[in-house]
């Protein structure tokens, strides 16, 4: 039996005797809610939620997210990296739910936010931090004037008091680390959007914790199973908040089942770019730099074959690159008449986008991919950089990673039109 070093409500921290670094995380049946002191025992509830966290974990780190999580050890266990953990709940939300509502009253359930909310709470106990009494548990916490300043999470926040202003707060005298943290939510909560898209259902809110290696690494840590978000089915939860509403236990386990198998997807989808040229002076680097960000998550194929000269051989080429990674779109930079992107987008399935090369000087020669027979639905882009773009946004519909590059660079220039 392991030696156990930390326990929660919900899990055992336990040493690992064959390694100091990592330590093995096992999963209780428990099931609580701390406002309402509400405790239950599920049975089987521990292996829905090691199965849940590690299938999440998995994709995360598929995804190029540091996570703690190294391995699925059985049904109730999990091998994790040991972490010093920051004492911070840090939340993502993309519609409004909970006690977010509680705090700004003015908003309606499912408020929807175009650019993703992050909040961070510090993580207490028996409503205390270190020697001072604060009125509530995990307060909110704003960082201001070089101080952290709290508030009853659950109070209204226009016009609140604060409960606690701290000048000394965890990492303080390590300001980058928010950033840190506040990129890698971000990052993972958009990458878990799309992966719960593609089961047809919807992320709204969910909370992380993180914590240093032995080596200081800073990883996404703790568990992220079907008590840290809410997910939404057709306006019905299937996570915990199901529970708190005073959820039927035999319906909450038959959720948290459904969820667990739903997980089971989640993965990075086989994609390709196909990069498509008439001969070897087309030149494709500025689109070779433009996919950079994504070539860990989209295979590559560079082709070179004229349309105008060897036809046969070229859609033969075609054919076979399809045939192998079905979900791929194609980007043809031919100079002069650009007839090989028209010609391609009518003898495919999967989009194509030219891009006629060298047409300033000759801007009669864009003609020849705009106007197009029909059953032809290629698409016309001039810039490479827009090009790429355009198609890592058709892949992104199906690829969390892709998905999550494209969503935060875009986020960065949306903003939120109410007052949160």
């Amino acid at each position: 039996m392991q030696k156990v070093l930390c326990e929660g409500k919900t899990k055992l921290i336990c040493a690992n005797e064959q390694d100091q670094k990592t330590v093995i995380i096992e999963s209780k049946d428990d099931i609580t809610y701390v406002t309402d002191a509400k405790h239950d025992v599920v049975t089987g509830k521990a292996a829905i939620a090691t199965d849940t966290t590690c299938n999440v974990f998995r994709l995360l780190k598929a995804c190029g997210i540091p996570t703690a999580f190294i391995e699925q050890i059985d049904d109730t266990h999990f091998l994790a990296k040991k972490c010093d953990m920051i004492p911070y709940e840090v939340i993502a939300r993309r519609e409004g739910h909970g006690s977010f509502l509680k705090r700004y009253p003015h908003l309606q359930k499912g408020q929807l936010f175009p650019q993703l909310v992050v909040e961070f709470f510090l993580k207490t106990t028996d409503k205390k931090w270190k020697d001072q009494t604060i009125p509530e548990d995990d307060p909110f916490i704003e960082f201001k004037d070089d101080k952290a300043v709290m508030y009853h999470p659950k109070a209204q926040f226009v016009g609140a008091k604060p409960c606690l202003e701290l000048e000394d707060f965890p990492l303080k005298d390590r300001p980058e680390c928010f950033d840190q943290m506040e990129d890698i939510v971000r990052r993972t909560f958009l990458m878990l959007e799309k992966a719960w898209q593609s089961m047809g259902r919807r992320l709204v809110d969910f909370k992380v914790e993180f914590g240093f290696d032995t080596d200081g690494n800073l990883l996404l840590a703790d568990v992220i199973d079907n008590d840290s978000w809410r997910v939404m089915e057709n306006g019905q939860y299937l996570d915990k908040q199901f529970y708190r509403d005073g959820g039927d236990l035999n319906e909450v386990t038959k959720r948290y089942a459904k969820v667990r198998d739903l997980t089971a997807q989640f993965a990075i989808p086989k994609q390709q770019l196909i990069m498509w040229r008439a001969s070897e002076r087309d030149d494709v680097e500025p689109f070779l730099k433009a996919f950079e960000p994504y070539k860990e998550f989209v295979g590559l194929k560079v082709v070179t074959a004229s349309l105008h000269k060897e036809p046969v051989r070229a859609l033969m080429e075609l054919q076979a690159l399809v045939q192998e990674v079905p979900d791929s779109v194609a980007l043809v930079y031919v100079g002069r008449s650009n007839g090989a992107g028209p010609t391609i987008s009518a003898n495919t399935n999967i989009p194509v986008i030219t891009i006629p090369n060298g047409w300033k000087g000759f801007e009669a020669d864009v003609w020849s991919s705009l106007r197009t027979p029909s059953l032809t639905p290629v698409m016309t882009v001039l810039e490479p950089t827009n090009a790429i773009l355009a198609a890592m946004q058709m892949l992104a519909m199906r690829n969390p990673a892709v998905y999550a590059n494209v969503r935060n660079a875009l986020e960065k220039r949306l903003m939120n039109v109410v007052a949160v």
